[in-house]
């Protein structure tokens, strides 16, 4: 069972979701109790377009998950229910991890989480809830010991990272701009320059929410090429821009990757939408596996 539940965790991540879920479907009707598969398959079912069947298995693992991976696998359901843009059962799921570290006196983990939540908020279009969370996110950061120059200029950077981009889904320009111009000071101070992808992000995302989509283009092209959430920027922006061959391929790349994260949850869906419109059929659309 545990080769089987190895074999299929591979063939999930290497994008074969199809060939994943057969074989985890092997080993759970060997081992019906078994954490590992009811969580792997529940995940490649969510790459795979089954939502609902996803859930059900990430709530038999949560039954069974041991207390260290209690965390892990509230955070995966939070997900789960950002594929289908239900934010309010999301920010359930997320809540209960981040109450869990906040009990554990992990402030910089719980920090993650609040960010990780703020996102979700953020990108189903509830601004308020997703300021909210990140000022949690970034107040409890703050809350962690000890911590060196670049930690502390990291939180600041992400805090105003998030409200640049609450800024531009607000439509509130200047705000934006100003945001933006803090995160590049605080770059340019040094120590996180494995950031500037991030900021090449910012740049674009902004770009896009202003109708700029040839600086958003070129701005993302420098951010992380393998992030679903800047594959669908861009392909939305090429959209934007009539070039639809390009748009076509960022799509692609988005449903061809296996990232189970906030990111794909809200990217590979509308990926999916736009691929089976650019072909006229259900190809691409949500479906069972």
């Amino acid at each position: 069972m545990n080769q089987l539940v190895s074999e299929a965790r591979k063939l999930d991540l290497g994008g074969q979701q199809a060939a994943s879920i057969a074989l985890y479907r092997q080993a759970l009707a060997s081992a019906p109790g078994s954490f590992d598969a009811h969580y792997g398959i529940a995940r490649a079912l969510d790459l795979a377009g089954s939502y609902d069947e996803a859930r059900q298995h990430f709530a038999k693992a949560l039954e069974l998950a041991s207390d260290s991976e209690k965390e892990q696998t509230l955070r995966m359901m939070g997900i789960a229910w950002t594929f289908v843009g239900d934010v309010n059962e999301a920010s359930r799921y997320f809540t209960q991890a981040f109450d869990r570290r906040v009990a554990e006196k992990n402030p910089a983990a719980a920090a993650d989480i609040a960010n990780e939540l703020g996102r979700v908020y953020l990108e189903l279009g509830v601004t308020d809830q997703a300021e909210k969370w990140y000022r949690t996110g970034h107040e409890m950061s703050h809350r962690a010991k000890d911590q060196l120059a670049w930690q502390i200029d990291l939180a600041d950077m992400r805090w105003a990272h998030a409200q640049a981009r609450i800024a531009a889904r607000r439509g509130r320009q200047e705000e934006a701009r100003r945001q933006e111009a803090i995160v590049k000071t605080l770059l340019d101070k040094g120590g996180n320059d494995d950031q500037r992808i991030q900021y090449a992000y910012l740049r674009g995302y902004v770009d896009f929410y202003f109708d700029d989509f040839r600086g958003a283009v070129d701005a993302l092209a420098q951010a992380d090429q393998k992030d679903p959430a800047v594959l669908i920027l861009l392909g939305e922006a090429c959209d934007k821009l009539g070039r639809r061959d390009e748009a076509r391929e960022y799509y692609r790349q988005v449903v061809q990757s296996s990232s189970h994260a906030v990111n794909s949850a809200f990217a590979r869906p509308l990926a999916r939408r736009k691929l089976a419109d650019y072909n006229g059929s259900t190809q691409f659309k949500e479906g069972p596996a």
